[in-house]
């Protein structure tokens, strides 16, 4: 139990919510029918509020592209599906979340570890290699192949 509870803490409730979004977009929408902040929330169990923030911030990196007006919503691009998992996570969570020590003390490195230094290192290492290499189309495609509620 411990460790799932440790997992499900690596990546923040905004960066969850933003790769779940991310990939309901790419599930949904269509070149006739753009997906609405609404949608979403109504989609995920998302506050809208919430997740609106969220897709802001998304589009202004321009990971997600968007429409205004009375048709638009939010869509992807060529371009943004191959935009690879680690840079969302990076926007949603900071681009210190794969260096920053596990326990949180600030003199922690290779030199002078901590001791849970090693076996954080080879976890974070393996999974930023992961989402490195996993862009948003690939993720969309493999939770529509194995049917992954969102």
């Amino acid at each position: 139990m411990a460790t799932t509870q440790l997992e499900s803490h690596v990546l923040s409730k905004s960066c969850q919510y933003a790769l779940r979004a991310v990939v309901y977009i790419a599930a949904r929408a269509t070149p006739g029918h753009l997906v609405g902040a609404q949608e979403i929330a109504d989609g995920l169990d998302i506050p809208k509020h919430f997740l609106s923030k969220i897709l802001q911030q998304l589009t202004r990196n321009h990971l997600i592209s968007s429409t205004k007006g009375p048709h638009g919503g939010f869509f992807l691009s060529e371009e943004n599906e191959r935009v690879t998992i680690d840079r969302i996570v990076e926007v949603m969570d900071g681009p210190g979340l794969f260096k920053a020590c596990v326990l949180g003390m600030p003199q922690c490195s290779s030199d002078h570890p901590c001791p849970l230094h090693t076996q954080a290192v080879e976890y974070r290492d393996g999974l930023y290699n992961k989402l490195k290499r996993l862009n948003i189309k690939e993720l969309a495609t493999v939770v529509h192949k194995e049917n992954i509620q969102l």
